[in-house]
């Protein structure tokens, strides 16, 4: 059985080399190692999923932080929510079988210069799969940051945190985690740039002092 089993892997890691190099797969060297590691220990299924872009890519103590928790991190850098939804899941999200996924991602398709709607629209399409893939699993969006070196898309953040927002006020476990205002300078409506690492882009250690304290009554 065991051989059956490894035999059976090795086929899946051929096909999976194969679909890469075919179809231009995005951040394919990533998620070849997500792969290789997971081949050496897969996460075990009822885990706590992060997922998204390098906001937790970087999160380096992510699993420090929420320690004793099943957490399985699979950030990808730079990568779109639309990536996510095109690419990823079959590989770094459905085979995990989470009881919590928690996703950042839309920052970078902004930024690409994608409207509000089409990341909310892709975001409809993700939730979408994962509830018909994963009908009990309970689906954490994390608002996407207002970044000072981004500036000039703060409208465009604003308006795609409000309409997934909307969109998920009604659906069964599912919940809009509000991250922004945690790194807004207090009382202001603009994000506190000592949160932020000097790219202006990612946050540093204070910063995620302050996503943690959000997120620490969720990851349980």
């Amino acid at each position: 059985m065991m051989k059956l089993k490894s035999f059976l892997f090795l086929i899946g890691c051929v096909f999976t080399a194969n679909v890469f190099a075919q179809q231009g797969f995005p951040f394919d060297n990533e998620i070849r190692a997500f792969k290789h590691q997971d081949s050496l220990s897969f996460p075990k299924p009822g885990g706590i999923l992060f997922i998204g872009s390098s906001s937790i890519r970087l999160w380096d103590d992510l699993e420090q932080r929420f320690a004793g928790k099943p957490i399985i991190k699979r950030g990808v850098g730079g990568s779109q929510l639309y990536q996510l939804v095109d690419y990823f899941t079959p590989y770094i999200l459905f085979p995990y079988h989470p009881r919590k996924i928690f996703i950042y991602a839309g920052e970078n398709d902004i930024a690409d210069g994608k409207s509000a709607n089409f990341v909310a629209d892709e975001f409809v399409k993700l939730w979408t799969m994962i509830h018909q893939q994963l009908p009990g699993v309970e689906i954490y969006f994390m608002s996407i940051k207002p970044s000072p070196v981004r500036a000039k898309n703060y409208a465009v953040v604003a308006q795609a945190n409000t309409l997934i927002k909307a969109y998920l006020k009604n659906k069964p476990k599912s919940h809009y985690v509000d991250l922004v205002t945690a790194i807004y300078k207090p009382g202001t409506t603009t994000p506190d740039s000592s949160l932020f690492k000097a790219d202006y882009l990612h946050l540093n250690p204070k910063g995620y002092d302050k996503w943690q304290a959000v997120l620490q009554p969720l990851v349980k």
